[in-house]
């Protein structure tokens, strides 16, 4: 089995009020779960790798471990870090850089994918409904 994830993450002030969005599909693409949630005052790249850390959470605790996971995002940076493509400097990200890879390991594979903005709008829409909401 395989899902596909969407995320995102959302900062007004960078740091500022941060929230997170994403949402998981089957192969077919209907959508099995979402969720948009207020995280404090953080930066995006905090809101961004939040949002891959809590959906790899409600998978573990959701669905079976033997899955193909292939996660969409509109930040390249975390794409391409949680790829193994670029290094990962900033320390206030590296505990959750811990989790998310701690996380991979239960799961068959998982490939990270940068998407253009415009083709991530319901995983944005998710986290600026939650900034809207807090």
């Amino acid at each position: 089995m395989k899902l596909i994830i969407y995320t995102d993450g959302a900062s007004r002030g960078n740091p500022g009020n941060a929230a997170y969005g994403f949402f998981i599909a089957n192969e077919k693409g209907r959508v099995l779960f979402e969720k948009g949630e207020y995280i404090g005052t953080s930066t995006n790249n905090f809101a961004e790798y939040t949002a891959v850390l809590r959906s790899l959470e409600y998978v573990k605790d959701y669905f079976k471990n033997n899955l193909e996971i292939d996660f969409y995002m509109d930040s390249k940076l975390v794409a391409e870090q949680l790829s193994g493509r670029y290094k990962i400097k900033s320390l206030n990200l590296k505990p959750l850089i811990y989790k998310i890879k701690k996380l991979e390991s239960e799961f068959k594979k998982i490939t990270y994918s940068h998407i253009r903005r415009e083709l991530n709008k319901k995983a944005d829409k998710l986290a600026n409904l939650a900034l809207d909401c807090r």
